[in-house]
């Protein structure tokens, strides 16, 4: 069908189509959708998912950023009530109130798609999503985390579902993909009085993520010298670094450094 309409991926737009049917119909079981849902399809591309996702859901709503594909999700599902689509692009157009958000996504939005919709005052139940299978691993697996990481895990319960070998796009690309599934949480895991300003702390820290925790945080308080004995005193080894930290320890480090800004004399 795009051979038809000469259509040619544009690699900016990390425009790489899931055509194995088979995994297209996991995908789509897998994000847990139901007759009552509301959808909304992130980068619907020629409608491969879309197709499917119709068929289960009481409403979509694709996005679509580039305008040649939009045409032919119109050609592919003509005259469907309960499909609407919207040519824009996702980081700035208003998010609808949905149940679900689904999509295979292009690997450079991920980290900027996942905070606005975890951190929207009307976030979904659910957000399942195919990203990289390194940057999957790296939201729902300890050991290696990251900002974003974080972030995930305060606001969601994320789950590794599916693993999509390159194969199965087209254009392939150089990596494999996988399938993840983030339940979002009624509140944050962490209880801390300002999220944003865990964020930032959290933020900050990760600027320095090759540096000792004791080295990192000595930039940010006044009491350089005691704040190993201070990391000691909360159980946390000041020769750890950010991305060995767990939830928990987060929030007993943003209590002990960050809530009072850091600024302990």
């Amino acid at each position: 069908m795009l051979a038809r309409r000469s259509f040619r991926p544009v690699h900016r737009l990390g425009q790489n189509f899931l055509v194995d049917g088979r995994l297209r119909d996991r995908v789509a079981e897998l994000s847990g959708i139901t007759a009552a849902d509301r959808v909304l399809e992130v980068g619907s591309g020629a409608g491969a998912l879309t197709v499917r996702l119709v068929e289960m859901a009481g409403e979509v709503i694709a996005v679509e950023l580039d305008r040649r594909l939009v045409a032919v999700l119109g050609d592919v599902l003509p005259h469907r009530p309960n499909l609407r689509i919207i040519a824009g692009d996702i980081l700035k157009i208003e998010l609808p109130e949905v149940d679900v958000v689904a999509g295979n996504i292009p690997y450079y939005l991920t980290g900027a798609l996942l905070p606005r919709l975890l951190e929207s005052p009307r976030r979904p139940r659910t957000v399942s999503l195919v990203v990289q299978k390194e940057v999957a691993e790296r939201l729902t697996q300890p050991g290696d985390w990251s900002l974003a990481t974080v972030a995930v895990q305060t606001l969601a319960i994320p789950r590794l579902e599916l693993v999509l070998p390159r194969q199965a796009f087209w254009p392939e690309p150089a990596v494999d993909s996988a399938l993840v599934v983030l339940e979002v949480r009624e509140r944050p895991a962490v209880d801390v009085p300002d999220l944003k300003a865990f964020f930032r702390f959290v933020e900050v820290l990760f600027q320095f993520r090759r540096k000792q925790l004791g080295s990192s945080l000595a930039r940010q308080v006044r009491s350089g010298p005691a704040v190993a004995a201070r990391l000691e005193s909360i159980g946390i080894d000041p020769s750890r670094r950010a991305q060995t930290l767990t939830l928990v320890e987060w929030e007993t480090l943003y209590r002990e450094f960050g809530a009072d800004g850091g600024r302990r004399a």
